[in-house]
């Protein structure tokens, strides 16, 4: 059985080297072939979710009713919307008299995935509404990660910052959820709303590094690192990891532990940060009961009550990319999802939260 092992450990190995090397063969064929060509810039894509409800509504109306009903409802609408053109008239001349102006909520989507990718598009997204945005708008981030790298979670958490540090309201909607480097992110909102059942919390740090070194010295096979530095690298895969890197291993893991905490702890103050900061996760309602959030709901529910009387846009940031450059997403893809598969929460000495 333990060679049975060995030798299957030893074949992963040379399917991950395989792997590594098509993929960086594949890579600079890529960036040879497009070298010299850049994409288009992104751009800001504005879509109002009021049509898209009035759309809704519209169509299930034409379907569930009858051509005597619909004529009805037409006509009422019609007085309907005669009646609020008017008062919308008159209330937006005081309005103007009063400098107030119509409240606009901006809805982002961030699905996060272990390397926080998402905050390259919620960067451009966020300096776009902060170019019109006012402290009598909103801005509702659709939030939903289990975590990741720290470095990217903590870059994330910074972009909303700056929604804050310009005193316009942000709110986290958390429909499935917000767990560690995602609550990270969350901790940041004016207000939180959590579904029934959304998993948040887990203010924890972890670290998960196999070593290959024993399977690598019975097959004879020497693996030298050299470092200028005492701790430029502590535990490794394919080294003998000592008693003292694993000891300064755990050192800085417990370090990225504190900063987690003390941001979660200024963050949401009323939070008693050592019940909570033991890397377990809760469901919505055991969360609002340790005011982990604030509410519980779903941003469907919170998006289509808003627009009874806002102006509610969802806004995305997309770019054109190349041939070259799709190829090379796909590729870095592919190798993301190989190292996930058979390391699962792999890391090279960098924490995740």
């Amino acid at each position: 059985m333990i060679e049975f092992f060995a030798d299957y450990g030893m074949f992963l190995l040379k399917t991950l080297t395989l792997v590594v090397a098509l993929g960086l063969a594949v890579a600079i064929v890529v960036a040879a072939s497009g070298k010299g060509h850049s994409s288009e810039a992104g751009n800001i894509e504005v879509k109002s979710l009021n049509e898209r409800y009035t759309h809704m509504r519209e169509t299930l109306e034409d379907a569930v009713l009858d051509e005597a009903s619909l004529k009805k409802l037409a006509k009422e609408e019609k007085q309907k919307l005669k009646k609020e053109k008017a008062e919308q008239k008159k209330t937006a001349k005081t309005d103007t008299d009063a400098g107030v102006i119509k409240k606009r909520v901006f809805v982002l989507d961030f699905d996060g995935d272990i390397r926080a990718q998402a905050v390259d598009t919620m960067r451009e997204e966020i300096s776009a509404i902060l170019t019109i945005a006012t402290e009598n708008d909103e801005v509702v981030l659709k939030l939903e990660s289990g975590g990741g790298v720290v470095h990217g979670y903590g870059l994330a958490a910074s972009q909303l910052s700056r929604i804050k540090d310009k005193s316009i309201p942000l709110t986290i909607c958390v429909d499935k959820v917000a767990a560690s480097g995602g609550y990270m992110m969350a901790c940041i909102a004016s207000k939180i709303l959590a579904a029934p059942f959304a998993m948040v919390g887990s203010i924890g740090v972890v670290a998960q590094v196999p070593n290959f070194h024993k399977i690598l010295k019975k097959n004879d096979v020497d693996y030298e690192l050299f470092t200028a530095g005492e701790y430029k690298r502590t535990v490794t895969m394919f080294g003998e990891n000592t008693d003292k890197a694993r000891e300064k291993f755990s050192l800085e893991l417990e370090e990225t532990h504190e900063l987690f905490k003390d941001f979660v702890g200024k963050n949401r103050p009323s939070i008693d940060v050592p019940k909570v900061a033991t890397g377990e996760v809760w469901f919505g309602q055991q969360a609002v009961d340790l005011d982990l959030v604030d509410e519980l709901g779903t941003s469907d529910q919170y998006l289509m009550e808003a627009s009874a009387n806002a102006d509610v846009y969802s806004v995305t940031y997309k770019t054109k990319k190349s041939l070259q450059e799709k190829l090379g997403i796909g590729v870095e893809n592919a190798l993301v999802k190989t190292f996930d598969r058979a390391f699962k929460e792999l890391r090279d000495n960098k924490f995740m939260a």
